[in-house]
């Protein structure tokens, strides 16, 4: 129970204040233990760090799966600017979502290269699900625009909104995903 309890609490002050920031012995005051009974469920910093980011990423592609699999009925259209919407909108909402992005775009530098494969599994991830569903319903896809680079090219403005939520403006954000939206629209369907 307190294992649960010291990932939820590092969670949060990861999200907030990154790897570096963060304190361990906030993260115990939080959960009511002395700093030492960290390490009765953690041999570090780093393995709480890991451990908790690997919870972020298996809830990341939780969501994605059960997102998919929710409005599989729904156009490719629906689908599409549904997910771009509703991820976006999660970041100050779901503070997994907020400390996978954090974490996946400035990961501490000792532990960039576990980071960097959470981070591609996700990605891989990503890319096998909306692949699936591009080949389902490629009926409304241009017949010079094969699924597999209608997916490529979703994920890259996908991956490009991420960058705008994570530097940019609201407003700006919203903007970029009108603009790009319409345009990546019209030129994948007939």
């Amino acid at each position: 129970m307190k294992s649960n309890q010291l990932k939820e609490i590092a969670l949060h002050q990861f999200a907030l204040h990154g790897y570096q920031g963060a304190s361990l012995a906030t993260i115990a005051n939080e959960v009511g233990i002395k700093k030492q009974s960290i390490y009765a469920h953690f041999k570090s910093k780093e393995d709480l760090f890991i451990s908790t980011y690997n919870d972020s990423l298996e809830n990341e592609l939780y969501f994605v799966k059960q997102f998919i699999e929710k409005n599989h009925s729904l156009s490719l259209k629906e689908i599409l600017y549904s997910f771009l919407n509703e991820y976006l909108g999660r970041y100050q909402k779901d503070p997994h979502m907020s400390f996978f992005m954090r974490t996946s775009f400035f990961p501490p530098l000792q532990l960039k290269e576990q980071i960097t494969n959470g981070t591609n599994t996700f990605v891989n991830e990503l890319e096998s699900l909306f692949l699936v569903m591009f080949e389902d319903k490629k009926d409304v896809l241009n017949p010079n625009v094969a699924p597999d680079s209608a997916m490529m090219s979703f994920l890259t403005i996908f991956d490009g909104l991420l960058v705008e939520l994570l530097y940019g403006f609201p407003d700006r954000l919203q903007k970029r995903l009108s603009s790009s939206w319409d345009i990546y629209w019209q030129g994948i369907t007939k």
